[in-house]
Formats: C-alpha cells, sequence, structure tokens
C-alpha cells in the first residue's frame, strides 16, 4: 500500500518507529517531514501536506502523529475527501475503518508507544469498510458514505462563494 506519512516535533519518534515497521510490511511511504532536529515546522503544515497527498488520490492512505493527534486531524479533515480519526486503541482503528471508511490515522506522540501504534496501525491497515457488519449494514454504511461525500462537496462550494 502507498502510505503518506508526517509528524510534527512531538511525534517525530514515533514517526520513525512506524517507519521502520511499514517499511518492514513493504508498504510503499512517502515521509513529508518532520526531519530530524526541525522543532520550527508547525503540525498544521505536516497535516496538510499529508491530506493533499490522500485527497487527490496521491496515496491510497495517510498517517499522522502530534502530541496528541487531535491538531493532525483537525488539519486534515478540512479537505475533500480526507477522512482522519485518532485512534488510541486497536477498538478505535477499526471501527474507524469498518464504520467510517478512515484514509487518515491520527496518532498521539505524547502517550502512544510504538508498540500500541503498531498495533494500532497493523488494525488500521488490514480493516476493510464493512468488515464484518451483517448486510443490511453494509448498506447502509456504504449509502452513507455517498450521502457524506455530497454533503462535503456541498460546504466546500458554497465556502467558495
Amino acid at each position: 500500500m502507498n502510505i503518506a506519512i508526517g509528524a510534527d516535533c512531538y511525534g517525530f519518534d514515533l514517526k520513525e518507529a512506524i517507519k521502520v515497521y511499514l517499511l518492514s510490511q513493504k508498504h510503499e511511504l512517502q515521509d513529508v517531514g518532520i526531519s530530524a532536529g526541525d522543532s520550527k515546522t508547525p503540525y498544521y503544515e505536516t497535516a496538510s501536506l499529508v491530506a493533499n497527498l490522500v485527497g487527490t488520490q496521491q496515496v491510497e492512505r495517510g498517517v499522522l502523529i502530534c502530541g496528541t493527534g487531535m491538531g493532525m486531524a483537525i488539519v486534515a479533515n478540512k479537505f475533500p475527501g480526507v477522512y482522519a480519526a485518532v485512534c488510541e486503541n486497536t477498538h478505535a482503528a477499526k471501527k474507524s475503518r469498518s464504520i467510517n471508511n478512515s484514509n487518515v490515522l491520527t496518532l498521539g506522540g505524547m502517550f502512544t508507544t510504538p508498540i500500541l501504534a503498531q498495533d494500532i496501525l497493523e488494525t488500521w491497515l488490514m480493516t476493510g469498510f464493512t468488515q464484518d457488519w451483517e448486510p443490511d449494514i453494509q448498506t447502509w454504511l456504504e449509502h452513507s458514505m455517498k450521502d457524506i461525500a455530497e454533503l462535503e462537496i456541498a460546504q466546500f462550494k458554497a465556502q467558495l462563494k
């Protein structure tokens, strides 16, 4: 899978650990930063880079790490076609994919260990949209994504006026 990854200074160490894991699993990575020693790049710049790659379908998924994961998710969700979810455990990761079809995972570098992050990431990558739901719920979830996309388009058009 082609994945964009980025962090701020609070997520840098966790990003580097995650990169090792993803590369060992043969994923293709686009690391948009930050680099070692960079404490100046704000989280919203990194989030924008990853969100743009995901939203324009240049990559399949994105992973963002800041102090809490929340700032990155807020910024990434401003981009059309991006569905970012803060996941602090594997249950949240599974539900963010199976219910919400999230395509960007955000993590908190201040409180997520590399081992936990690996478990969350593996769960998130391996879970499919509508996985483990009954057929009627699967159909409802699939239709909901179409409705959400229409709301999103309408909202972005309204903002451009």
